[in-house]
């Protein structure tokens, strides 16, 4: 069968690749982060990969180059926000970035100490918020557009036993990214979340080899499985690439129909 060119006023589908973009990926070493960094690469973006642990995030960008991608690796600690600043000021700015980082310690909350709390709203709301913050100020200085891709959860729409200052964290992080989508658009920047249901990685493993746990999940999920790493990657590939070009302030709800049910 013979190809015939489209005529020159049809639409064009734009494209999901991101060759000589940067991208930054934090918590980067393993789990989603891990994914993201590997779609990114994939997708042809320069993806600078980091996390506390330095051997997970080498490990990660030297696999990825000795597949003919383009990466690296750093140690970085989002909480602390000096380390930030001077990190995305010397090796920026980032038009993609993946603002992965989190925690979940699963209580109830009379069960909780402040400890506790404090971790991971420290690393959930307050470190995503500076990394954005950082990113945000490059990309400004440098005149340059982008994209910032929050890793959130279902948990940041519903509420769920065992998880109110998890929930806490992420519903704040849903509101940082609608905020900061009407603040930064008009620079050329969009911001956007990626809300997974449970997906299987060495933080959830431990709760998810429980049946009972287990079966309580799948119950809530109308498509009747957890989610896998590579369910997060083409979505994060999508915000990122210029298929989404009008999309700001949105959530991508990855969670297999459980905020639908």
């Amino acid at each position: 069968m013979r190809e015939t060119k489209l005529g020159a006023d049809m639409p064009r589908t734009p494209s999901w690749r991101l060759d000589g973009r940067r991208a930054l990926v934090t918590g980067a070493g393993r789990g989603i982060g891990m994914a993201a960094a590997v779609a990114l690469a994939e997708a042809g973006a320069d993806v600078t990969l980091v996390a506390r642990s330095a051997p997970e995030v080498q490990g990660v960008a030297t696999a990825l180059r000795a597949a003919g991608h383009r990466a690296s690796a750093a140690t970085l600690d989002v909480t602390d926000a000096e380390s930030v600043a001077r990190f995305v000021r010397e090796t920026g700015p980032y038009p993609i970035l993946v603002n992965n980082a989190g925690t979940n310690r699963p209580a109830p909350l009379t069960d909780t100490p402040d400890g506790d709390i404090d971790v991971m709203l420290d690393l959930n709301v307050r470190a995503a918020l500076v990394v954005a913050r950082e990113v945000v100020r490059g990309l400004v200085a440098a005149g340059q557009g982008g994209s910032i891709i929050q890793i959130s959860s279902q948990m940041g729409h519903v509420g769920a036993a065992r998880r109110t200052v998890y929930c806490a964290s992420k519903h704040a992080l849903e509101g940082m990214t609608k905020a900061l989508a009407c603040e930064v658009g008009p620079h050329g920047i969009r911001v956007n979340s990626v809300c997974p249901t449970f997906i299987a990685t060495d933080m959830t493993r431990a709760q998810l080899e429980r049946q009972d746990f287990r079966a309580e999940v799948l119950a809530k999920i109308p498509l009747g499985r957890l989610g896998e790493l590579c369910d997060i990657m083409g979505p994060v590939v999508f915000l990122a690439s210029d298929a989404a070009a009008l999309m700001t302030g949105a959530s991508l709800l990855v969670d297999g129909g459980w905020t639908a049910a």
